[in-house]
């Protein structure tokens, strides 16, 4: 985008999964506690999903995909204790690290065509939301494919534009 932002990027980032039968039951929501700590119930039989994206400034090299379980271990397991303390006797039972799109100038994603490259039409960077922005996302872009234009809903506010321009589209929720 010559001189703009920097477009979606791709952050690594570890999932681990533990046993712990006493942990919260069915009622239990998918959580994200205050520290960034997150977890979810991994079918009936009390397994757990989580993990915590790390500080900015301590983000893991993305050329290597090998699990940090130190990370798990003095950072991760500790605010999971706290927040619920039967986790304080988890077994973590496996891992793995994978790539988070993201787009780095906003977390939001960023859709439609490119501004200099003519029949490249973009839905990236949705930094997590993917799946819940997919079928609107996909809507969108064959609408532009197809007509020239956003008929179901005008999400021109998610174009390239605003990296170019360097305006953020601000939410505070991402």
């Amino acid at each position: 985008f010559g001189g703009a932002p920097p477009p979606p990027r791709n952050p690594r980032r570890y999932v681990y999964s533990w046993h712990c039968p006493d942990g919260p039951g069915f009622s239990c929501p998918f959580l994200i506690d205050t520290t960034g700590a997150y977890f979810r119930r991994d079918g009936i039989a009390g397994n757990y999903l989580g993990g915590m994206s790390p500080p900015e400034e301590e983000e893991p090299d993305p050329g290597d995909l090998s699990v940090d379980h130190d990370y798990f271990q003095e950072q991760i397991w500790p605010k999971l204790a706290r927040r619920v303390p039967a986790f304080s006797s988890l077994r973590l039972r496996s891992s793995w690290a994978g790539y988070y799109d993201h787009n780095a100038f906003d977390r939001n994603g960023v859709l439609g065509p490119h501004p200099n490259l003519e029949n490249l039409f973009l839905a990236a960077g949705f930094s997590g939301h993917g799946l819940q922005h997919a079928p609107a996302a996909g809507r969108a872009v064959a609408e532009l494919v197809v007509k020239g234009r956003y008929e179901s809903l005008d999400l021109r506010r998610l174009g390239c534009r605003r990296l170019v321009e360097g305006e953020p589209l601000e939410e505070d929720g991402v």
